[in-house]
């Protein structure tokens, strides 16, 4: 079996007496669109953040395509393809989507960020903002500030600004948070093309669109996975329903 491109073991993160993160095993093999659900408080943006060096773990290790990570800083993990995007829109109000995705393509490049006029004039950069931006349907809303674009368009330039630093591993944290039914389908279709590109591990609490467009889903309750395998397997898992997905009938969208 190949080498999994990411790969968790008995990772371990506490607060205090609270074991945030109990002995978290699993896999995301290379191609993969890979989904971890739970209840609200499940661990799942505090194991994120352990993954992308965010927060240090007190025990276990990771690895991303064969290298330990576990100690590597943000920055160092980045440069080695792993991005996120987070639960809470993190963009720069006053700049255009443009230099929001330039600004990340400059640092990932090893720039400095006091550099932002470099980034707003320089050739290559402005393409790969350009096209990061055509990828996710927002071409025509380059030179617009991120404080005009709806809401919606806000994620989708989060997925262009990660995009633009050309990871192998993309980390979504609840990309669909304050979407409406339009946007949120806008996004499904958005994610079920970029998994044709990219590793992608999805924190989400829509089911319909996490069974939609998982390969394989991760259950986390109380800092614990309780199930990981398919989703035929995971929605006929009684723990899981138990614990979670109680007796909602979860319906697959069309992508």
């Amino acid at each position: 079996m190949a080498e999994p491109l990411l790969r968790v073991d008995n990772l371990v993160r506490r607060f205090g007496g609270i074991l945030a993160t109990d002995h978290v095993s699993l896999d995301v093999v290379r191609g993969e669109l890979h989904a971890i659900i739970g209840p609200n408080g499940a661990g799942k943006t505090t194991l994120i953040s352990q993954l992308t060096g965010h927060l240090a773990p007190h025990g276990g290790s990771i690895h991303l395509a064969g290298r330990d990570i576990s100690r590597l800083p943000a920055f160092r993990r980045s440069a080695l393809g792993l991005a996120r995007s987070f639960q809470i829109t993190s963009l720069l109000p006053d700049f255009t989507a443009a230099d929001n995705v330039a600004l990340a393509a400059q640092a990932h490049d090893g720039h400095s960020f006091r550099f932002f006029g470099n980034a707003r004039k320089e050739p290559a950069l402005r393409r790969a903002a350009r096209a990061a931006l055509e990828r996710v349907g927002l071409g025509a809303r380059a030179d617009v500030l991120v404080s005009r674009l709806s809401h919606g368009e806000q994620r989708e330039l989060e997925l262009a600004v990660a995009l633009a630093t050309r990871p192998q591993l993309l980390l979504l944290d609840e990309p669909m948070a304050g979407l409406g039914i339009t946007e949120s389908a806008r996004m499904v279709k958005l994610l079920s093309e970029l998994r044709r590109e990219v590793t992608i591990v999805l924190v989400e609490h829509d089911m319909e669109a996490v069974f939609a467009l998982a390969d394989r889903i991760s259950v986390l309750v109380y800092g614990r996975v309780i199930a990981s395998g398919v989703p035929a397997e995971i929605r006929g898992n009684d723990e899981v329903r138990r614990a979670y997905l109680g007796d909602q009938h979860v319906v697959t969208r069309r992508v």
